[in-house]
């Protein structure tokens, strides 16, 4: 993956890849775009095969600033520029966004910006709301944007599946002003949806005892070892619950020990920060995408407690 990241820029704390520019103080939208290295347009160009004939209703997305052909793309593609993502974003909160970390991916082909919302309280722990938008240059997707709310005291992603309030959607966008800031509006109430079922869900799951009983047997069916599994298999669960029990006795959630809500902690605490069994080479990029789509696991032990 470090490959992969082409140019970025971080505040505070230096990513995993120890790549991009470090700054202080989240910057607003102008410097953020000139610090991760954004400050780039794409252009569509015709595609022509080596007689010279075009290829028609094909275009080539390229980028300005140094020629490199981001993708291709039919003819009615329309190109989201970077500084209109930032200028979309500004809009949330009439211009008072700021950016923990933005930049590109693929040589330009992916740009993400992380913003950062007003701090709320979840069961009375801190909690920081995060917007992460992701826009594509080579025509693979479309800008989606997702909530990420960190636990402030041990940095946990609460990123769960919730019942109604959407964790990622997608957005248009225009560049008209009045249909860019209604669909600012739409985007800020739907995270502000989630935070709130987000609320409800942790203060219901803190009010749900687990004894200690019963969180076992949920691990057992979380981690099922049968007569098939082999003894690396055994060894490999059994490591999973060991470790797990490691995060449950974590001073951070000492307070809801005993509840379905320090369950689910303990398990998101698990996932977040523990390096995975294999680092394949995509490893990284995989949890790039749950941290879009969210983690299988955590959403099915959630389930599981609840």
């Amino acid at each position: 993956m470090p490959a992969l990241v082409e140019s970025m820029m971080y505040v505070r704390e230096k990513p995993w890849h120890g790549l991009g520019t470090r700054v202080e103080e989240a910057p607003t939208s102008g410097d953020a775009l000139r610090m991760s290295g954004l400050d780039w347009t794409v252009v569509q160009r015709n595609i022509q095969v080596c007689g010279g004939a075009k290829i028609k209703n094909y275009k080539a997305n390229v980028r300005d600033s140094d020629g490199s052909v981001l993708g291709v793309v039919t003819d009615r593609y329309k190109i989201v520029q970077n500084f209109e993502a930032f200028e979309f974003t500004d809009s949330l909160i009439g211009g008072e966004v700021r950016y923990e970390t933005a930049g590109s991916l693929n040589n330009g082909r992916k740009i993400w910006l992380l913003a950062r919302l007003p701090e709320r309280e979840i069961v009375g722990d801190k909690t920081e709301p995060y917007l992460c938008f992701t826009n594509t240059h080579d025509g693979s997707g479309a800008i989606r944007v997702c909530m990420t709310p960190i636990r402030v005291v041990c940095n946990n992603t609460l990123n769960l599946a919730l019942g109604t309030a959407k964790r990622t959607w997608s957005v248009r966008h225009t560049g008209d002003m009045q249909s860019k800031m209604h669909e600012a509006r739409i985007c800020l109430e739907m995270a502000n949806a989630y935070m709130d079922e987000l609320s409800q869900t942790a203060d219901r799951l803190a009010n749900t005892a687990v004894p200690r009983d019963k969180l076992g047997e949920t691990l057992d069916e979380m981690f099922p070892i049968t007569e098939d599994s082999t003894d690396r298999e055994k060894r490999n669960l059994q490591k999973l619950k060991d470790e797990y029990m490691v995060c449950y006795f974590a001073p951070d959630i000492l307070k809801f020990r005993g509840t379905a809500w320090g369950a689910v902690n303990a398990m998101s605490d698990m996932i977040s920060h523990n390096a995975p069994r294999r680092k394949t080479v995509n490893y990284r990029e995989n949890n790039w995408g749950r941290i879009m789509d969210g983690h299988a696991m955590l959403d099915k032990f959630v389930s599981m407690v609840a």
